[in-house]
């Protein structure tokens, strides 16, 4: 059976179908996850509270282990797990568009409706962010061999050395490689996973179905992902609370555009 735009089947049992979307549904998408924050706002914050708190975690044992100068790979990493960092709260968002009340200790064990699947999906995005951080370290090896900046050196080592320009531009393309690997395989597939008893391969390249289907509006997607994190990361993680529960209910949402219902 094949399919002309705008659905495309991208399964070989049951049909998974991988609609299109406009340049607008982006901006619905975190419209619809705003609302959601609202209609669950001690689950929303509670979530955030922990992603900030996690932050400060990770920057403390850096800092304690002198290794402080991997905090802006390690943030830059946000972008590589954030889907599967919102496995709860899509449980959240599907629990509200079903007009149920949201449950926090089931949001906690969302995982539980795909363990294996999920598992494999978490791992391969674990792979990408330590192949992230190898790349980063070995990056920051080309440019300053046999230097390990202090936290008082950091800014002037890193941001305003002459070696600075390169450094920050192999790094932004070595991330920015990554980030789209990650954001490819995984833009529905994490959702999917927790939606449907499918199978991490197959939610994999359903995922990489609908971003080759909806290129402009998965790229804008993804750029306003960047933006919102971004700003979580800039307010020294605070943000966080707010940004990244938003992004996981507007991720959800995509996923329910982006795939028709089984």
């Amino acid at each position: 059976m094949s399919l002309t735009t705008p659905e495309a089947q991208v399964s070989k049992g049951a049909p998974i179908l991988v609609k299109e979307v406009t340049l607008d549904h982006p901006w619905r998408w975190i419209e619809a996850g705003w609302a959601d924050f609202r209609r669950a706002p001690a689950i929303s914050l509670i979530y955030g509270l922990i992603f900030v708190l996690v932050s400060y975690l990770l920057v403390v044992w850096l800092y304690l282990s002198n290794r402080f100068f991997l905090v802006p790979p390690l943030t830059a990493g946000y972008f590589l797990v954030t889907p599967f960092l919102a496995l709860g709260l899509y449980d959240v968002s599907r629990r509200l568009e079903r007009d149920q009340t949201p449950d926090m200790g089931e949001s906690f064990v969302a995982w539980r409706a795909n363990p294996f699947n999920l598992f494999a999906m978490g791992l391969v995005l674990m792979l990408l962010l330590l192949f992230w951080m190898m790349a980063a370290n070995f990056v920051f090896a080309i440019f300053y061999t046999g230097i390990t900046p202090r936290l008082d050196e950091l800014l002037q080592v890193l941001i305003l050395s002459g070696e600075s320009p390169a450094f920050l531009a192999m790094g932004i393309i070595s991330g920015s490689f990554f980030a789209l690997a990650a954001f490819s395989i995984s833009v529905v597939a994490v959702p999917m996973l927790v939606d449907r008893k499918t199978d991490v391969m197959e939610a994999v390249i359903t995922s990489l179905s609908a971003v080759r289907t909806n290129i402009r509006p998965l790229m804008l997607w993804a750029a306003l992902i960047v933006m919102f994190v971004g700003l979580g990361l800039i307010t020294f993680f605070i943000g966080l609370a707010v940004f990244m529960p938003l992004v996981g209910y507007a991720s959800w949402h995509a996923y329910r555009d982006l795939i028709a219902s089984s």
